[in-house]
């Protein structure tokens, strides 16, 4: 089977694109809007994230390019201390920071004219799944969740993938070290077995995710908010609709089950078949067309 990837393609035609910048608790961040050309009347909108240690214009961009081409507004954009986006310390994987980030984005949506602010939506890919969901169960200004590969641990969750407790603690004491801020790794790489994600497809692929633009940096000081987060708490306070779509094959099918199993809100699942893993949801076109397809219909509904 011949793969075609999406990533840094042209847009499609029809859809503008223009950048933006909006302000999350005094640092501005850095994005990209999305729209259809030649939209009558005020547009749905949707807020889109990627996968940890990601920028704008890897998979978030993917994804709104994709939504963008299907009628709505779509804003993809950098987090706090990563990008293009202002904050300090840089590099730092902090959910509660990035969950913030998404409220202010949708704060930013609200204010447009050409975004109708009935209907804002989230779509989080892999690890900003978590974040989305919470986000969205808890800002009123968001209507409805889509998880693309959802990668929803907690810390027991994260232990196990981690090595285990004394691994897991050994992180974080190691976050908490002075100087850890500062403390800087690779994020991927092919060659260097320190690097945090070693040898992984998408991010290591310079035809996919290492792209100019990708930071590629980690900073230690990233372990213990990543390892001590719990991104199924929100599934207590989530009364909005969701739609999860993945595949057998995603890293952490057990996070979408649990979630799936414990949420107040109605939730609908898209599933591919085992030979789409994590990593083609983005930015496998076969993949992502399903995924913005499905995404799309239920935004719309």
């Amino acid at each position: 089977m011949t793969i075609t990837n999406l990533q840094n393609t042209a847009l499609p035609k029809g859809v503008t694109e223009r950048a933006v910048t909006f302000d999350s608790k005094g640092n501005a961040l850095k994005g990209v809007l999305f729209t259809p050309e030649n939209a009558d009347g005020a547009l749905p909108a949707v807020i889109v994230t990627g996968a940890w240690t990601t920028v704008k214009e890897q998979m978030a961009g993917t994804y709104a390019r994709e939504l963008a081409d299907r009628g709505f507004a779509a804003l993809a954009f950098d987090f706090t201390g990563w990008g293009e986006s202002e904050g300090s310390p840089r590099y730092v994987e902090d959910p509660v920071v990035k969950t913030a980030d998404i409220h202010a984005a949708a704060a930013f949506l609200s204010s447009l004219q050409e975004v109708d602010q009935t209907r804002i939506s989230g779509l989080g890919v892999c690890a900003s799944s978590g974040y989305m969901a919470e986000a969205v169960a808890d800002e009123e200004r968001l209507t409805k969740v889509a998880l693309v590969a959802p990668w929803l641990h907690d810390p027991a969750m994260a232990e196990g993938i981690y090595g285990g407790s004394e691994m897991a603690a050994n992180l974080i004491a190691a976050s908490e070290a002075e100087g850890a801020a500062e403390t800087v790794l690779l994020a991927a790489s092919v060659s260097d077995e320190n690097a945090v994600m070693f040898n992984a497809p998408y991010y290591t692929e310079e035809d996919r995710g290492l792209i100019k633009a990708y930071d590629n940096k980690f900073s230690v000081a990233s372990w213990k908010p990543w390892l001590t987060y719990d991104a199924q708490a929100s599934a207590d306070r989530m009364a909005k609709p969701i739609l999860m779509v993945g595949s057998p094959s995603i890293a952490l099918p057990a996070g979408a089950q649990a979630y799936e199993e414990r949420t107040r809100g109605p939730l609908e699942k898209v599933w591919l078949g085992e030979d789409v893993t994590q990593f083609d949801f983005y930015d496998r076109k076969d993949a992502v067309i399903a995924a913005a397809d499905a995404v799309s219909d239920f935004l719309k509904a």
